[in-house]
């Protein structure tokens, strides 16, 4: 194994001379932090373990004691932890994740599913050194179900690691994996078990091709679609840690610190445990998946000598380095291809009702809204439940049977945000874009990121739509619009986009390579001709064929795309072109991030989260729900239920999304 830690041995290392140096810090009324935290994170964990014996041995003191007694807070937690052996810390981790009230199932999952056979054995003998118990029983003791099977499958320390990789065995297993989930009603939990939790990693790679072929959607895909809670969150880590290590703590640290607060504890626990083995890797991955370094993240999350502790651990700011490392393109190139292979199978929330009568639902909805009071209720379980197309002939039997507008009248009866939501979802599709189009534009300043969402997102078919729909609406052209409301650079990639006229198709890999190397080559031009050169890929070519693209770009760059743009342009353009790159990774994806920036912070951009779920409710809710959770540690109904409560005093916005939401995570 080749290691790309941060934190390797010091050079002329004398462990004497280190312990003199702690003692003196430590010595005397207050200490010198400084001294401490720099001379403990320039030392490998093993020229530490001999630093303690020499502090032992030189001062007839416990060091760790010592540290224990000067440090506080979060600091001490940190010093102290990287002065134990990797075995003992983990040890340390799971015991604290087991005991008192509640289990803490993720730091379980992150340490089970990550380590390696001989790190699990010595982590299960330090556990039962340093607490007189077995590691097992405790998890048998504390957790149930198929998640406490895995985790006793992983605690055996036995994954093959032969590298011996049986082809028969491969189709078997991947064939064997579909028989367990979505080729039959319900799901035989215990096959997922016995392969994901003890075939090699380079067999479970192979695998995992395997099943796309024949299942047509990822593993990962699967996983969501057939377990569930904390067992699915296991086996979801299980995958990831299969495909990419570094990938995986890219993602964990990034939820540590996100949002309102930061999960000291799995930070800690990851910086200490990464810093000798993939640091390196998991901050190219970091900078890969999210808008900045890891090495800026903490800084921006953190204070203090905590903070410096923390950043010499991480070791540098990639934001300035601007190229992979050259195992890191490895792995960015791999991302693309696998991003590539991988078959999205869109799931919507929103299906059309069975047993469906317009006429019937046309009377009920008029009897709702009849007489003093509205019964919103009834309008929400009606519209919400109802596919779009459906809800067009109820429209047109409300005005055949009654001889009224539909819309008019729901307009009268409802208001403020229920009012924008329901009459979204009773426009048709290109309706309800063109109206969202019109919005963006109008008025004093204009909602760029809702005009680039919306364009970057739909289809060739859903963008003519729309513009026949604007036209109809407003009597003058998109294209004319967008002229009137944005300039520059801006305008042109949008007027670009409005064409609908994006390739279709796959890939052309010879195409892609060409094209790839005109994007490398263009970064290296003025600013104007860069950015000509961008958009004349980007807003025409197939979302397949810039996916090979952008993989061929870290090959002739070494460079991320993302990264580029981010680094060599600014204000609209940026962001037209990164959302771009975003949607051709990962779609669903891409619309979490968006909701998920509607709602957090102070107050709701309750436009864009009723766009997005009126949009995407029969097209890939359901995807973007399982992005979310995934990204966030949250699930959309969760978060929808908690950050619209201060705004929706009668509840009925928030139930409406809800409904539309589809269900919890």
């Amino acid at each position: 194994m080749v290691f790309r830690g941060t934190i390797t041995d010091a050079p002329d290392f004398d462990p004497t001379t280190d312990a003199e140096a702690l003692y003196n810090a430590m010595k005397g009324i207050g200490s010198d932090k400084e001294a401490i935290l720099e001379l403990v994170t320039s030392r490998s964990n093993a020229q530490r373990q001999e630093v303690v014996a020499a502090y032992k041995c030189s001062f007839g003191q416990d060091l760790i004691a010592d540290l224990k007694y000067e440090l506080t807070g979060k600091f001490e937690r940190l010093i102290v932890s990287l002065m134990k052996t990797s075995a003992y810390h983990d040890a340390k981790e799971i015991h604290d994740a087991l005991k008192g009230v509640g289990t803490n199932e993720r730091c379980l999952i992150e340490i089970l599913a990550s380590r390696n056979n001989r790190q699990i054995l010595e982590m299960v003998a330090a556990y039962k050194d340093a607490y007189g118990r077995d590691m097992e029983e405790d998890v048998i003791a504390d957790t149930s179900g198929h998640f406490k099977k895995m985790l006793v499958v992983l605690l055996q320390g036995t994954r093959d690691e032969s590298g011996v990789v049986d082809a028969d065995l491969v189709e078997q297993d991947a064939q064997d994996l579909y028989a367990a989930g979505e080729e039959q009603w319900g799901t035989d939990e215990a096959k997922f078990i016995m392969i994901l939790g003890s075939r090699s990693v380079t067999h479970l790679r192979m695998v995992f091709d395997a099943y796309e072929k024949i299942a047509d959607m990822s593993i990962e895909d699967s996983i969501k679609n057939e377990l569930s809670g904390d067992f699915e969150r296991l086996m979801l880590a299980v995958v990831q840690c299969i495909r990419n290590v570094p990938m995986f703590f890219a993602k964990r640290l990034y939820k540590s610190m996100k949002g309102l607060g930061t999960a000291d504890n799995t930070l800690i626990r990851i910086m200490i445990s990464r810093s000798e083995i993939d640091m390196l890797d998991i901050r190219e991955c970091f900078r890969l998946a999210y808008e900045k370094s890891l090495y800026n993240m903490i800084k921006d999350d953190t204070s203090g000598d905590y903070k410096r502790t923390l950043l010499n651990l991480c070791g540098g700011d990639d934001d300035l380095a601007g190229e992979f490392f050259p195992e890191a393109a490895q792995i960015a190139y791999k991302m693309w291809e696998t991003s590539a292979m991988t078959k999205v199978q869109l799931r919507p929330t929103v299906r059309p009702a069975p047993s469906f009568d317009p006429a019937a639902d046309a009377q009920a909805l008029r009897k709702a809204m009849k007489g003093f009071g509205t019964d919103e209720d009834a309008i929400i379980d009606i519209v919400a439940q109802r596919s779009n197309a459906q809800r067009q002939e109820i429209r047109q039997a409300f005005k055949s049977l009654l001889g009224r507008d539909l819309m008019k009248d729901l307009k009268s009866e409802l208001s403020k945000n229920l009012e924008r939501l329901i009459i979204g979802l009773m426009l048709t599709p290109a309706e309800f874009d063109a109206k969202m189009m019109r919005k963006a534009m109008e008025g004093a300043g204009t909602d760029e990121h809702s005009l680039i969402e919306i364009l970057v997102t739909r289809s060739n078919e859903e963008i003519l739509a729309m513009n026949a729909a604007y036209k109809n609406a407003y009597k003058k052209s998109m294209e004319e619009a967008l002229h009137s409301d944005t300039s520059g650079f801006f305008c042109r990639i949008l007027v670009s986009l409005v064409q609908g006229a994006r390739e279709e198709g796959p890939a052309d890999e010879e195409r892609a390579s060409a094209d790839a190397q005109e994007l490398a080559d263009a970064c290296n031009a003025e600013s104007d001709e860069m950015e000509l050169k961008f958009m004349s890929i980007l807003c025409t070519r197939s979302f397949p064929h810039l996916r090979k693209v952008f993989q061929e770009f870290v090959r002739c760059s070494n460079k991320d795309i993302e990264q580029v743009i981010r680094n060599e342009m600014s204000g609209d353009v940026k962001n037209a072109f990164c959302a771009i790159v975003r949607s051709v990774k990962n779609q669903p994806s891409y619309f979490a991030d968006r909701l998920y920036k509607a709602m957090k912070g102070l107050g709701t951009d309750d436009r864009a989260l009723i766009r997005i779920m009126v949009s995407r409710s029969e097209v890939d809710l359901f995807n973007i729900r399982k992005e979310f959770k995934d990204t966030h540690d949250v699930s959309l109904h969760e978060f929808i239920q908690v950050e619209t409560m201060i705004g929706d005093t009668s509840g009925d916005y928030r139930k409406t999304l809800l409904v539309l939401c589809g269900g919890e995570d």
